[in-house]
């Protein structure tokens, strides 16, 4: 999980996931340079931008485990969300003017369900203008901020599952499992709109990113508190690097094979799926980094974690 030493770049070399609950009020990237000053790490990155008005989880990656968060940015999300039903804001969230007034009408909890078994599965979804996303060179939030609005293209997405927590006469708690990409602020939208009113998102909270689903978060006040008792604690919170590839198939190497494997040369893995990405190990189980199974069932290395 981490190899802490010296040198002469600034900061430690040290690899592993931090799971961090991130507060309200700071951006992602606040939050990352933050964790990363704590750790006094030397590389760090995370894995799927929070808007300042959410929290919880964001996998924090320090070190080698950087090389691994596109993965968990192509992961599953799942969300617990509360939305004001009755109004809707331009920015879709409690941060931005209320631009539309529906009455709300009367709902109960078998009405809500079946509206939200409609919205399970495959769709497509159009990104909302107050995003991150880019045209030409410019985040689409700072467009909407001028007043300009861009034509967006749909986008495939899928929820797999909606799960009904509270209904209030003006409130909306949900909780959304749903594929990379899907914006919940859009989806609370559509949703209050099949419901015959409008809706805008107040809470919002990640509980899972990927194979991170139950995993203990922490706290920047946790963080710093451990800090003052010495680097060694905060190492301790660090999940390995190959954590964040647990979904998929592992595959074990004898000492020959990892070798070559090392060198970059594809191997015959007894064991190994028919096709796809695996975790490759030596024999001792240590991690030596991504693989993909080629048609002759040599698996090829596709991005290797040299110890």
């Amino acid at each position: 999980m981490s190899r802490a030493r010296g040198g002469r770049q600034k900061g430690r070399v040290i690899d592993g996931v931090l799971l961090l609950d991130k507060p309200i009020g700071l951006t992602s990237n606040q939050a990352l340079q933050r964790v990363k000053r704590l750790f006094d790490a030397r590389k760090a990155g995370h894995t799927g931008s929070l808007d300042p008005l959410a929290s919880g989880l964001l996998p924090i990656c320090l070190g080698q485990a950087t090389k691994v968060s596109g993965f968990l940015l192509n992961a599953g999300k799942r969300y617990q969300v509360v939305a004001r039903l009755g109004q809707r804001t331009d920015t879709g969230d409690a941060d931005g003017q209320v631009i539309e007034e529906r009455p709300v009408p009367a709902l109960d909890r078998g009405l809500v369900k079946r509206v939200l078994a409609r919205f399970e599965g495959s769709q497509t979804q159009v990104p909302p203008m107050y995003s991150a996303l880019k045209h030409q060179g410019q985040r689409l939030y700072k467009l909407a901020r001028q007043g300009i609005e861009i034509e967006r293209q749909p986008r495939e997405i899928e929820i797999h599952g909606l799960e009904l927590l509270s209904l209030e006469a003006d409130a909306l708690e949900l909780e959304v499992a749903c594929s990379k990409g899907t914006y919940v602020r859009t989806l609370v939208e559509d949703i209050a709109r099949a419901l015959g009113t409008v809706a805008h998102v107040i809470v919002l909270r990640r509980l899972g990113v990927g194979p991170y689903a139950e995993g203990r978060m922490y706290k920047l006040e946790e963080l710093e508190a451990l800090a003052e008792q010495g680097m060694e604690r905060l190492d301790e919170l660090l999940l390995p690097v190959d954590s964040a590839l647990k979904h998929w198939p592992s595959v074990e190497l004898g000492a020959d094979s990892a070798y070559y494997l090392m060198q970059g040369q594809a191997v015959m893995a007894p064991g190994a799926p028919s096709s796809g990405k695996v975790r490759l190990y030596d024999e001792g189980h240590g991690f030596l980094g991504i693989g993909e199974v080629k048609l002759d069932g040599r698996v090829a290395p596709t991005r290797l974690f040299p110890r």
